[in-house]
This record gives structure tokens, C-alpha cells and sequence, in this order.
């Protein structure tokens, strides 16, 4: 378990931009390192913008996309191009953009896909998918990710899991379906603690005065099941990217002056 660094940006939109450059830099060295690279986007507007920050960014064209594997940390169980689910903002964001290999775009099931509304056999689906993509030299049923990011609700829920209901609870099993979201649409996808932890590194966004709480709690020692983001963590290094007003009630002993 890697003990959380905090990094904080002055406003959203420098937050945005900086962990861009961030994750171009992962990914690149990711890449020469290994010859290729895997990340699990978020969605949400954090997430989002994140992307669209790496869309606009000249750096972006240091990546090999044909070399990068995507994944997503959750998804909404609605039907293919509908608005609402992660894989249609972030093409829309930046993937439509860029010349990745369309057989490295992990996109998790849709509800008009072939598993209907049985959103367990869809989970188990993208759990079956995680598990052909693991090599002998990853922890456990999925791939070692190099970067797995997250978006942090104003309830410290990430992905799909959120206080305490069954999948934040789960200890063995890498994705689940989730039933009865607080926030809609209730039927979704999510990968578990167990598949985020085997993260090289888990990147943990959070923007906005909405978030200050959340973002307290999960940094104040609190359970993971009554706040999940608490017990979201990488293998090497759990890094919390915020800005000024998420990062307003935490102490400031925790991160040093906010970047200019």
C-alpha cells in the first residue's frame, strides 16, 4: 500500500492541463520502458477534462496510441452511443482524435450488447477480458495498469463503488454490476478494490468545493467502505490531484503551497 501524495493546482483548469502533461510523460516512459502502456480513464467532468486537456495538449503526438491499452474504472449499463455512458464523452473528449488501435480500446458492455440486462453476466464479461489481457509477470487476474484514474464523488465514491453498498465490499471478484446507484442511472459496471489496487499507480481526481469534503474524509484516516476513495491506493504510488477549493479542508501540513 503506497501512502497518498498530494498535488495541488490553483484552479481546475491548470489541474487539468498539468495532469495531462502528467500522464503523457507516464505513458511515454510507460512505453519505452515496456513497448507499451495501459491506462484506466474516469469519466466525469474532472475526468473529462482531463482528456480534453490532453486532446489540446502539442505533447500528445510523444505517445504511440497503437501502443496504448485502454480500460475504464466503471460504466454506465446504457445502450452504445448513448451520451451518458464514459466511452461516448471520452471519444468525444479525445479518443476520436487520436490514431489508437481499435482492438486496444476496452470499452466495458452496453445494455443493447449482447448480454441484455444482465449487467452480472456483462461485468463478468469485462472480468473474463481483464483476466485474457494479465501475463504471468501481473499480480492477479488483471494487468498491472501503469495508471488508473479515478474521479471523486462528493460522497467519496470512485468508479461506481459507494458507501456502503455490496461492491465496495468485494474482495475477490475484479468487476461486478451494481444495482441501485445513488446517483442515476443505478444500473452500472465497476471495477472492484481488488482490480484497482493492482494498479502501478492510482491517480485520484478531484476539482471544486463540491469535493472538499470527500476529499478530507478520504485523506483523514476514514474506512474505505463507508468512503471508498479511502481505500483506493497503487501498487507503487496513490497520487491525489486536486485543486485549491477541493483541497480547502484539508490541513495544510498535508501538500505544499498551491502551484502557481
Amino acid at each position: 500500500m503506497s501512502t497518498p501524495q498530494l498535488v495541488v493546482h490553483r484552479d481546475k483548469e491548470l489541474m487539468a492541463q498539468a495532469a495531462a502533461a502528467r500522464l503523457i510523460t507516464k505513458i511515454v516512459d510507460a512505453q519505452a520502458s515496456r513497448g507499451a502502456a495501459s491506462v484506466v480513464l474516469t469519466g466525469g467532468r474532472n475526468g473529462n477534462g482531463l482528456l480534453a486537456a490532453l486532446a489540446a495538449a502539442p505533447a500528445r503526438d510523444a505517445i504511440d496510441w497503437g501502443r496504448l491499452d485502454l480500460w475504464w474504472g466503471d460504466e454506465r449499463y446504457l445502450p452504445e452511443g448513448d451520451p451518458e455512458r464514459n466511452v461516448t464523452q471520452a471519444r468525444e473528449a479525445l479518443l476520436d482524435a487520436v490514431p489508437l488501435d481499435p482492438e486496444r480500446v476496452h470499452a466495458m458492455p452496453a445494455s443493447d450488447g449482447p448480454y441484455g440486462a444482465d449487467v452480472e453476466a456483462a461485468a463478468e464479461a469485462y472480468a473474463a477480458e481483464l483476466a485474457k489481457a494479465s501475463g504471468p509477470e501481473n499480480h492477479g487476474s488483471v494487468p498491472t495498469f501503469d495508471v488508473l484514474m479515478l474521479g471523486v464523488g462528493p460522497d467519496t465514491h470512485v468508479a461506481s463503488l459507494f458507501p456502503e453498498l455490496p461492491a465496495v465490499r468485494e474482495t475477490e471478484r475484479t468487476v461486478v454490476g451494481v444495482h441501485g446507484a445513488p446517483k442515476p442511472p443505478p444500473t452500472r459496471i465497476t471495477l472492484t478494490l481488488p482490480a484497482i489496487r493492482a494498479a502501478r499507480e492510482v491517480w485520484l481526481l478531484a476539482a471544486g468545493e463540491d469535493k472538499a469534503e470527500a476529499a478530507a474524509i478520504a485523506l483523514s484516516g476514514a474506512g474505505e467502505v463507508q468512503a471508498p476513495a479511502a481505500g483506493a491506493h497503487g501498487r507503487s504510488r496513490t497520487l491525489w490531484l486536486l485543486d485549491a477549493a477541493a483541497a480547502s479542508q484539508l490541513p495544510r501540513a498535508l501538500y505544499p503551497p498551491a502551484s502557481p
